[in-house]
């Protein structure tokens, strides 16, 4: 008995140390941030579009002088602050890698439009599951949310709410983000259900292990507990061990296809799936087809092309208000690519919510490795552009904007695939640019001005941000030298937009080009007292 405790102890004592000697002084994080600041200028500094090498190297000096006074996690997610600043989803520091992991604790997140809910739980908070987030250690969630966001790699509010939102599991960072006074393994939530407000403690998962998620929703499963009524699957949660399937609604003579992920499943090639989609098509009574790729995080770029061509080439779906293409905030990466060339070659209508990646982005990233601690830092490499080069927008667009209340979800009500089913044209702008195009080309400015305001008032066109795309139409006139039309249109986004630095900046560009300089100057003063 004392020979197997004297080996336990043995045991214990190196692994121990073990531990002990994975970890790093100070100055050895700080020839780390270094060897990350000179790999970063000299190597990716095309990454300098969202932020400038100033703002990057500031930020560098700042950890680098705060080093001593950290603890590691506090280290770790700085280094996560200072790569978040080129805002490219693939562009990040994971906090599950093998020189270190963080500590879990065992809910997920979803946003509603209605409110952040516990989607799931596992089963020993069974109380918490559906019920609505109100604080975090006594702190609003809003604001909590709003002190972890630069810790996440955001390419835009979509993105965080798909895959920076569940940040809030990790105790690490929320003592790194002062949240918590102190990194702690347990945290006390503020809740909301069935009229009740209560208060959850959580306790991180034991030996650091991962809340189980599939496309960003715990299941109902094993020890695990999903807010969702289990009677029923929705299409677009049904199969999920599939990466994609679809099934004939014969009501509507549609055809629907749920594409969660851009890989080859195991059984079937995405080329021969699709093979069979658009011969089923073919030799039956089918309507419409609905591509669902609201879960689709991306893949592999190159497998995308049987899925547009198969599109392109099938005439009884290529046509307007007979192919409807699903996004969401999961739509990101080799989806992306997807979803814009489609928006390009065909004649879809895009309902839900917008996607998670910008329509040209940084792609491909290529690992870092840290030399003292061996951390991975992913830095993207390759410029994905299917738009044109001066389109920079946020995201993909949906021309019909459907979100789902935490009700639809628990209930297996889908709000965007009805919007679909129940879709009609008629008085509805699929197209708001070209529409407004036309009519200032007409001089219709009456109809313009009314279709705008009742455009902005319509919550269908709730991602369509009408501000940049009126500002960057009148910078296009600007460019060009038609300065007075550039004047029209700017002059009244500044009216839409009173708060638009932006608008009044290039307002006063277009004074100062007609060499209007006292004009110009005010238009500079205002832009400046708005930033």
């Amino acid at each position: 008995m004392r020979k197997i405790l004297f080996i336990l102890c043995i045991f214990f004592f190196f692994n121990v140390s073990a531990q002990e000697q994975k970890r790093i002084s100070a100055l050895q994080w700080r020839e780390d941030l270094r060897f990350l600041q000179k790999t970063v200028n000299n190597d990716f500094s095309f990454l300098f579009k969202k932020t400038t090498a100033k703002e990057f190297n500031t930020a560098v000096e700042k950890l680098h002088n705060e080093i001593p006074d950290l603890q590691e996690h506090e280290i770790i997610v700085g280094f996560s602050r200072i790569v978040s600043l080129f805002k490219y989803g693939h562009t990040y520091v994971s906090y599950n890698q093998k020189s270190f992991k963080f500590s879990q604790f065992p809910f997920n997140l979803y946003e509603f439009n209605d409110g952040i809910y516990i989607q799931g739980t596992h089963k020993n908070y069974s109380k918490a599951v559906g019920a609505k987030v109100i604080e975090v250690e006594g702190m609003p969630i809003s604001e909590v949310l709003d002190i972890i966001e630069p810790t996440v790699a955001v390419e835009n509010s979509q993105f965080f709410k798909a895959y920076g939102i569940n940040d809030m599991r990790y105790p690490e960072v929320l003592h790194a983000q002062k949240i918590t006074k102190k990194l702690q393994n347990s945290i006390t939530l503020t809740l909301e259900k069935n009229g009740d407000t209560f208060q959850q403690k959580f306790t991180v998962l034991s030996n650091k292990k991962r809340v189980p998620t599939t496309y960003g929703y715990v299941q109902h499963k094993n020890d695990w507990l999903s807010a969702r009524n289990q009677d029923r699957t929705p299409l677009y949660l049904k199969d999920l061990d599939k990466m994609y399937f679809y099934e004939y609604l014969s009501k509507q003579k549609t055809v629907y296809v749920r594409h969660s992920r851009v890989r080859n499943d195991e059984s079937e090639s995405i080329e021969a799936f699709y093979k069979r989609v658009f011969d089923f098509i073919e030799e039956n009574d089918v309507e419409k087809l609905i591509l669902d790729v609201r879960l689709n995080g991306g893949g592999n770029n190159y497998l995308v092309k049987p899925i547009i061509t198969g599109i392109i080439e099938n005439k009884k779906i290529n046509q307007k208000e007979k192919l409807f293409i699903i996004i969401g905030r999961d739509t990101f990466s080799a989806c992306q690519n997807l979803v814009n060339r489609l928006d390009t070659y065909t004649n879809a209508i895009f309902v839900g919510e917008a996607t998670s990646e910008n329509v040209n982005f940084y792609g491909d990233a290529s690992p870092v490795y840290l030399p003292n601690s061996k951390m991975k830092v992913l830095l993207s490499f390759a410029w994905w552009q299917d738009k044109a080069p001066w389109s920079n927008d946020a995201w993909l667009t949906p021309q019909l904007s459907v979100d789902m209340s935490f009700d639809e979800y628990k209930n297996n009500e889908d709000p965007v695939l009805r919007a679909v089913h129940t879709f009609n044209s008629e008085g509805f702008i699929l197209r708001p640019m070209e529409h407004i195009r036309t009519l200032f080309s007409k001089g219709d400015m009456e109809t313009l001005q009314k279709d705008i305001a009742k455009m902005m008032q319509d919550s269908r066109y709730k991602y369509f941000d009408f501000e940049r795309k009126f500002i960057d139409a009148g910078k296009l006139l600007l460019n060009q030298g038609q300065y007075q039309q550039a004047i029209g249109v700017l002059y009244s986004v500044t009216q839409m937009f009173p708060n638009s630095a932006k608008a009044w900046k290039y307002l006063g560009d277009c004074y100062s080009r007609i060499g209007k300089i006292t004009e110009a100057q005010e238009f500079y003063k205002k832009a400046e007292s708005i930033k």
